[in-house]
């Protein structure tokens, strides 16, 4: 992709199994970037160029996303659990000599970043997350306009494999109407990164492992979250929560005072000129705020 000039782009595969694409870059403290849905790391295109000045950009495809491994559908739904995600997350930076490091991350990236900073504590230093609040907020303050808001939610979280035949029996519209969800409509996406997505949500494999993450957020990911609430365990680095202005975050939530409740530790931000997208939207401010976070 010309559009990440400089990064190299290969595949990596994990001592627990499986495999991740991942584009890397730059030089200085290592900095992890994890996409949302339905995209792959070429969402950070915008901004990770401009990052690698400063750091080690280090952009993956998750599990059951991009060219990343996709594994198989399963009852409980334990192979998409978040803290399975993390700990690709955490094996892929020990492969890359990282011990220590920081995130960005945005949408369902996000919800990986957050249970691997819960599991990896010292590992984590610094976290951003963009234009959500945690899962388990989410769920346990489900009314109606988060019901209609979110339906995917719900709809992707139905028995493997309905949701997954009805995606890929017309992908494209399926990618249209979802993404449509902002006030601006989906313009703002780059034709190579577009292309990216669209390649991916063509693979059955992907649509199933889209699905089984949004199962395993319903199911496996609400135990582990409610385990680590019973236990005091939060985050314990400093944290930036930034949320799309046009977008739904802040019409239903105090993000900053919803995520308080879940860090031990600093939590700042504010909102950003843009829908859901907020790095594609409003790429200028995410590298204002990441730099001075960041750096």
């Amino acid at each position: 992709m010309s559009f990440f000039p400089g990064f190299d782009l290969r595949r990596m595969d994990l001592p627990q199994g499986g495999h991740l694409r991942v584009r890397t870059a730059g030089s200085g403290p290592p900095l992890l970037l994890l996409h949302g849905n339905p995209q792959t790391h070429a969402m950070w295109h915008r901004v990770a160029p401009s990052l690698a000045e400063r750091f080690t950009v280090i952009c993956p495809d998750l599990r059951g996303y991009g060219q990343s491994h996709k594994p198989p559908a399963s009852a409980d739904h334990a192979p998409y659990a978040k803290r399975e995600m993390a700990a690709d997350m955490a094996a892929l930076m020990t492969l890359l000599g990282h011990e220590t490091f920081r995130v960005g991350s945005h949408d369902r990236g996000a919800r990986v970043a957050h249970r691997l900073a819960l599991d990896n504590p010292a590992r984590v230093e610094r976290l951003a997350v963009l234009d959500i609040v945690p899962t388990l907020e989410h769920f346990e303050r489900t009314d109606m306009a988060f019901a209609l808001g979110y339906y995917h939610w719900f709809w992707f979280a139905q028995p493997h494999p309905f949701p997954e035949n009805l995606i890929s029996a017309a992908p494209d519209l399926w990618w249209a109407s979802h993404t449509s969800r902002e006030p601006k409509g989906a313009d703002f996406f780059d034709p190579a990164a577009a292309a990216d997505y669209l390649a991916a949500i063509h693979d059955p494999a992907m649509i199933r492992g889209m699905c089984e993450d949004y199962r395993a957020a319903a199911t496996i990911d609400l135990a582990h979250d409610r385990a680590s609430r019973a236990a005091g365990i939060k985050v314990k680095c400093p944290m930036l929560v930034l949320w799309g202005a046009r977008g739904k975050i802040g019409q239903w939530y105090q993000p900053l005072d919803v995520w308080r409740a879940y860090c031990a530790n600093e939590v700042s931000g504010g909102p950003a000129p843009s829908g859901h997208y907020v790095a594609e939207e409003a790429p200028a401010e995410v590298l204002a705020a990441f730099g001075t976070f960041f750096g």
